[in-house]
C-alpha cells in the first residue's frame, strides 16, 4: 500500500495513510507488513505535525489506517463514502470516528490548493477520489485504487483513446472519470497497490 506527500510552499498533503490495525482473522487473511507511519514520513523528511492534511482516496482500512494519528488535521472525503463508512460492515470503525476525526466532506470535484484538485473516481467503492496535482515538469495524478495495477490502467487508457479518435464500434468499455482525467494531460499516474506508473506513449513526429 503507498501512499504519497504533496508539498505546495510549506504545506503538506497526506494522500493515504498506509494500514490500519485490524482483528486477527483480516489479519491473517491479509498478512500485511507494516511501515510505521511516522517512520515512513521522517524518510521523507518530515514529521506527523508537518502535514496540513489528509486526502484518503477511500476509506478501507488499507488506506486510512494512519489517521488517527493526524486527529486535528483536516480529512477531505466524498461524503457518499464517509457515510458508507459509517453504517459498518465497510471498514474498522475505529479507524472513521476516533478522537480528534476532523471531517471536511465534499460532493463531487473541488480545487484543494492551486493547481491540486480532488477528481471522483468512483468503481473501487463509490466515493473513491483521485488527487491531480499540477507540476512544473506536468500533471501527477495520485488515482489510489481506481485501478488495481497500472496495466489496467493502461488498458482503459487505450479504449478511451480510441473511442476518441473515432474508431468503429465495439470497443472495450472504460471508467466514465476518465473523461475528466484527460481533460489534464496527465503525465504521471501513480497508484496505490502498484508501484509501476503509468506514463503516456511517446508520440514520434
Amino acid at each position: 500500500m503507498l501512499a504519497y506527500l504533496v508539498r505546495r510552499d510549506d504545506r503538506l498533503i497526506l494522500f493515504d495513510t498506509g494500514v490500519g490495525a485490524v482483528d486477527p482473522e483480516t489479519e491473517a487473511h491479509y498478512r500485511p507488513q507494516r511501515r510505521a507511519l511516522e517512520s515512513a514520513l521522517a524518510a521523507a523528511g518530515v514529521t506527523l505535525a508537518d502535514v496540513s492534511l489528509v486526502v484518503n482516496c477511500h476509506l478501507h482500512f488499507d488506506h486510512c489506517g494512519g489517521n488517527p494519528l493526524l486527529g486535528g488535521k483536516p480529512i477531505l472525503v466524498q461524503a457518499v463514502e464517509l457515510a458508507a463508512a459509517r453504517r459498518g460492515g465497510y471498514t474498522i470503525d475505529q479507524l472513521i470516528d476516533f478522537p480528534g476525526a476532523t471531517y471536511e466532506e465534499i460532493d463531487g470535484e473541488v480545487e484543494v490548493w492551486p493547481g491540486v484538485r480532488i477528481i471522483p473516481t468512483p468503481g473501487h467503492t463509490e466515493g473513491h477520489q483521485s488527487l491531480v496535482v499540477r507540476q512544473s515538469d506536468g500533471t501527477v495524478v495520485l488515482a489510489g485504487q481506481a485501478h488495481d495495477f497500472a496495466s489496467h490502467f493502461a488498458s482503459d487508457h487505450l479504449a478511451h483513446h480510441a473511442a476518441r479518435q473515432g474508431l468503429e464500434q465495439p470497443l472495450p468499455t472504460y471508467q466514465p472519470w476518465l473523461e475528466r482525467l484527460s481533460d489534464f494531460d496527465p503525465q504521471r499516474v501513480l497508484f496505490a497497490h502498484d508501484c509501476s506508473v503509468w506514463e503516456p506513449p511517446h508520440r514520434n513526429g
